[in-house]
């Protein structure tokens, strides 16, 4: 570079810094423009020899996820130090965790450290890994919540900067962002950047929808404009009257949104009728928002036939991103429905800044809905029993899902997202509730545990000590924390009968004069096709390998002239797995609907799926049921146009199957005799009661259980149990 290249490019440098501490959300003191300074001259010395692939100095990029921070998002002094920094320790060796944290404090340097391991993480284009990433990533939170939220914004200025780049790689980088950043920038209430991270993912992933899109916004740009003015027209005279100082402007809906609805409503774009909204924002104190809101209201709708079914009072009940608002859809002129948000200056300033004015506004430190979600989140990330997918896949379901807002017999307010059961209030609650659920009331009412709440609803819990969760609990869960711990809770406790069956492994061995060791329990593991040696104590423990299994291993195995010959041939094979601390789930069974039926099925070629896979079923015309992975290319259409031919479907472990049966009982009635009988049946923590009944007739009793077990080896134990009881004479499977 020339010199006076060099002095031109440190000219644009310096004015960019300058533009920085104007831009400024917050108001800086003298000690944070000194904090900044020194912040920016590490930066500048750091990245001096480094360039961007645009060709220009890498220190522009510093100071422009710096500006994001301190202006759009509106962080205070660390946080702006902490984005000029961000990429100091990753890229310069000369400096480390403990130079940030000599010149710039603890906590810079814990934000910095933070973002340097966010960097560090693999680059991996498989989900899973990108999810194992996205975990970690999380796990960031626990340290400091700014380290998030400036990821954020270096992810955007590098969405916004990513030209230069190879489309292969832009293609990842923006899959990435749709996958994990705007998600979480909803989350924390960012959402103007969080429509733009989905514009610009749209942009690099979709290149032909978003141009076509974004040509058609600007080309009816005229008749937005055109539509504000008629619209403000009509009420601003009302407006005016009541002494309000307020604005009206129009927002349009992001790109990203508008070709969400056209896929969604399977429309043009012409079609998609609300591709913006009417925004209202007014000043206010404090005391008279609320007020105000619904004077507002009122006046919108003298003038505009409202859509009941449409109104969103999010100031009564603010969401759990913070947000509030009231939203209404009105029939507007040339009778066009139209969404019409009332906001306060406030209200406004904590929808679009999230995080940073939230905090700017809540008094005291009582702990709210955001500090309440990081909390929750926390625990979560703790309980890494899930695995990554999964825990990816809840969370942005729980991020991106709508509210409801239930009340607790006490009638304090609870919001959780919609879908939600009686089983994830409980778990809201507290864990211990949860894990103790019986059964539930709403609305005074005794509901299954798997019924949708609404909002409004009352909902009361009752528990019991000797109540454990179990399998069909998934199937009633929806929220991300009630599953992982329902999960974790099932994993503790089939460890607990892999302990179990160890022993009684190790007692059937030794009658077959066989030592439990690592060498045969290696051969069992593979005899027995399974995966880890927990499997195999747990197949025991549950009485799915039997005494007669355990005979035909021995034979094998004492069949000494053929294992000699196989030795010599081929080495033994170690099962890669065998120490793994875990119980795995053979899937070789695929069952459909709720009773979990066993019918013949074809898999389809389309996407040739395979066990394990999450699946559904297609009633075929000729060629009876197919069978299609969920993400299928043609998923979406068969379930959209023939909705009533598709079955739930999924592959099971048969080994961990539930069977339904039922047992008959005769004896001599006495008193207490059915205390005794389902007392023997509950503390059998592998039998599930479903119905009981009884007869007597001049002192003899006949009874009829129907009982739900894993296999038969679990029933026969129950039939030998229940023969021991005082007074029962005849017990039979049916």
């Amino acid at each position: 570079m020339t010199k006076d290249a060099i002095e031109k490019e440190n000219a644009e440098i310096a004015k960019a810094y300058k533009q920085l501490l104007k831009v400024s959300y917050q108001t800086l003191t003298k000690d944070d423009k000194k904090l900044i300074r020194e912040a920016f001259d590490v930066a500048v010395d750091a990245h001096k020899n480094q360039r961007r692939k645009s060709g220009e100095a890498y220190i522009f990029h510093p100071i422009a996820v710096a500006k994001i921070v301190a202006s759009e998002i509106g962080m205070d002094a660390t946080s702006i130090a902490a984005a000029l920094l961000h990429d100091v320790v990753e890229d310069n060796e000369d400096y480390t965790k403990d130079d940030i944290s000599r010149l710039f404090g603890e906590t810079v340097a814990r934000i910095v450290d933070g973002l340097t391991k966010i960097s560090s993480l693999s680059k991996e284009t498989d989900v899973s890994t990108q999810a194992e990433n996205f975990r970690k990533m999380l796990l960031t939170l626990n340290d400091d919540v700014r380290v998030i939220i400036i990821k954020i914004a270096d992810r955007l200025h590098n969405m916004q900067t990513m030209d230069a780049m190879r489309p292969d790689k832009q293609e990842k980088i923006a899959s990435e962002t749709l996958y994990i950043y705007a998600p979480l920038a909803h989350r924390i209430g960012l959402y103007n950047i969080k429509s733009e991270l989905e514009d610009l993912g749209l942009k690099y992933t979709e290149p032909e929808v978003y141009n076509d899109i974004l040509e058609k916004q600007e080309e009816s740009k005229s008749d937005q404009d055109d539509y504000i003015k008629a619209f403000s027209k009509v009420i601003v005279d009302s407006l005016d009257k009541e002494g309000l100082n307020y604005v009206i402007k129009g927002r349009p809906k992001s790109i990203y949104s508008i070709r969400k609805k056209m896929v969604k409503q399977a429309v043009s774009f012409d079609e998609v009728y609300d591709k913006f909204a009417v925004r209202i924002v007014y000043k206010s104190d404090s005391k008279n928002e609320k007020f105000l809101a619904w004077k507002i209201y009122s006046i919108v709708t003298d003038h505009f036939i409202p859509n009941p079914t449409r109104l969103r009072d999010w100031i009564s009940s603010p969401k759990s991103t913070g947000y509030e608002a009231l939203h209404i859809t009105v029939m507007g002129p040339k009778n066009r429905w139209v969404e019409v948000q009332v906001r306060s200056e406030r209200m406004n300033e904590v929808a679009e800044k999230g995080y940073a004015a939230h905090y700017k506004y809540k008094e005291g430190n009582a702990e709210d809905a955001l500090d309440s979600w990081i909390a929750k989140l926390q625990e979560a990330l703790e309980s890494n029993e899930t695995n990554a997918v999964d825990f990816v896949e809840q969370f942005k379901l729980n991020l991106y899902s709508k509210e409801i807002f239930v009340f607790s017999p006490r009638g304090d307010l609870k919001s959780l997202p919609k879908g939600a059961t009686p089983l994830d209030f409980a778990f809201s609650i507290h864990t211990e509730i949860g894990m103790k659920t019986r059964g539930a009331k709403v609305n005074g009412k005794l509901v299954p545990l798997g019924q949708e709440l609404n909002s409004g609803d009352q909902v009361e819990i009752l528990t019991s000590e000797s109540i454990k969760p179990n399998r069909n609990w998934l199937d009633y869960a929806t929220t991300a924390r009630a599953r992982g711990k329902i999960k974790s809770s099932l994993k503790d406790e089939k460890k607990e009968v892999a302990e179990d069956g160890k022993e009684i492994l190790r007692r059937k061995l030794k009658q077959l004069k066989i030592a439990l060791d690592e060498k045969s329990v290696n051969e069992m593991v593979n005899h027995f096709k399974l995966k880890t040696s927990l499997d195999l104590f747990y197949r025991v423990g549950i009485g799915t390998i039997d005494n007669k299994m355990l005979k035909d291993y021995a034979n094998s195995r004492s069949n000494m002239f053929m294992s000699y010959i196989k030795s010599k041939i081929r080495k033994p094979s170690v099962a890669p797995d065998l120490d793994k601390d875990e119980i795995t789930s053979k899937f070789d069974q695929l069952v459909f609907g709720k009773e979990e039926e066993h019918l013949d099925y074809k898999l389809s070629s389309c996407c040739n799926p395979i066990p394990g896979d999450p699946v559904f079923g297609f009633l075929t015309i000729n060629e009876g049921i197919k069978i299609h992975k969920k993400n299928c290319p043609n998923a979406l259409s068969l379930q959209s146009n023939y909705a009533y031919r598709i079955m739930q479907a999924k592959w099971i472990d048969s080994s961990q199957q539930d069977f339904a049966t039922q047992i008959t009982l005769s004896g001599i009635d006495n008193l207490g005799l059915v205390n005794n009988i389902t007392r023997e049946i509950s503390s059998n923590m592998h039998v599930n009661m479903k119905s009981i009944s009884f007869d007597t007739d001049g002192g003899i009793f006949s009874g009829k259980i129907n009982v739900v077990v894993t296999n038969s080896t679990m029933l026969k134990k129950l039939i030998d149990n229940l023969k021991k009881i005082n007074g029962i004479d005849k017990v039979t499977r049916v």
